[in-house]
C-alpha cells in the first residue's frame, strides 16, 4: 500500500476539520472543554487515554499538543480515517492508532494495554451504535479504566421530554450560530462532499473500497438520546453520570467510573 506523506495527510485533515465545523460550530469550544477535564482528572503528567472512534485523529493531536507526556490510544474502524492519522502523527510517540471494531465483543482486551487507562473520550462516534450495544461497549470499557477513570462523550445528543416549542427556538438559535460562523466564507463541504473528494485522489485508491464499506456501515444515528448513553453508563458501573459542557444539544456528558 502506497505510504501518505504527512503534507497530503494534514491537508485531508484540515479539510476534515472544516466540513465538521459546518455541523458543530462549536467543535473547538467543545474540544478545549474536552481537553481541560481529561488534563484535570488525570492527575498525574503522563496519563494513558483511549479515544473511541478516533477518526483520523483530531482529538487526540489537541490532547497530545496540551498533555506532551500523555499517551492516546485511538481507535476506529476505518482504514482510510486511521490511514490519514498515522500519517499525519508520523514520528510523534504519544499516539497509537488501532483498527478495532467496538461492537465486536472483547475489543477490550484485544488492545492489551499495558496499565489501565486514567480516561477515555469520544466525539460523534458512538451514536451509531445501537442502545444493547452501547451496553455492551461501555462495560467493556469500564474493564480497562482506573477506578474513578473518566470517560467523555462530546456529541449532539437529545433528551426524551424535550418541549416541541423549545426544540424549534434552540433549532432556531443553532442555525443562527451556524449563519456567523459561515459569514463571509463560502459554505463548507459536507460529509458526502469531503468523501466523495478523497474518493478521486489517486493516493487513496487502494483504501477507499474498504473505507466506504465503514462509512455506509457506520451512517445513522440510532442512539442520538442522552438517557441511552447514561443508563448504559451506569449499568457498567459508572457512578457519577451528567452533562460537563452544554450548547443547545451539542454537548459533553461525563461519566467517573466507580471506586
Amino acid at each position: 500500500m502506497t505510504l501518505l506523506d504527512q503534507e497530503t495527510a494534514g491537508t485531508w485533515i484540515a479539510r476534515w476539520d472544516a466540513q465538521q465545523e459546518g455541523y458543530v460550530p462549536d467543535r473547538e469550544e467543545r474540544f478545549t472543554a474536552m481537553v481541560d477535564a481529561v488534563e484535570a482528572a488525570a492527575g498525574r503528567p503522563d496519563p494513558l487515554l483511549l479515544d473511541l472512534g478516533c477518526g483520523p485523529g483530531s482529538l487526540a493531536g489537541r490532547i497530545l499538543d496540551r498533555i506532551p507526556g500523555a499517551t492516546v490510544v485511538a481507535v476506529d474502524t476505518d482504514p482510510l480515517l486511521l490511514s490519514l492519522g498515522r500519517a499525519v502523527h508520523a514520528g510523534r510517540d504519544g499516539v497509537r492508532f488501532t483498527s478495532l471494531d467496538l461492537r465486536e465483543p472483547g475489543w477490550a482486551a484485544r488492545l492489551r494495554l499495558p496499565r489501565q487507562a486514567d480516561a477515555a473520550v469520544s466525539t460523534t462516534a458512538l451514536h451509531w451504535i445501537s442502545p444493547a450495544g452501547l451496553r455492551v461497549v461501555y462495560a467493556e470499557l469500564a474493564t480497562l479504566l482506573r477506578p474513578g477513570g473518566l470517560f467523555l462523550n462530546g456529541d449532539d445528543l437529545h433528551v426524551d421530554d424535550v418541549a416541541p416549542g423549545l426544540d424549534r427556538l434552540e433549532g432556531a438559535l443553532r442555525e443562527r450560530r451556524l449563519a456567523r460562523h459561515r459569514a463571509g466564507g463560502a459554505r463548507p463541504e459536507n460529509w458526502e462532499q469531503w468523501w466523495e473528494a478523497i474518493g478521486a485522489d489517486p493516493a487513496f485508491a487502494e483504501l477507499r473500497g474498504r473505507s466506504a464499506e465503514e462509512v455506509t456501515g457506520h451512517h445513522g444515528s440510532p442512539s442520538r438520546l442522552l438517557s441511552a448513553h447514561a443508563d448504559a453508563l451506569r449499568a457498567a458501573g459508572f457512578g457519577e453520570v451528567g452533562t460537563l459542557w452544554q450548547h443547545g444539544g451539542n454537548r459533553v456528558l461525563a461519566a467517573l467510573l466507580g471506586t
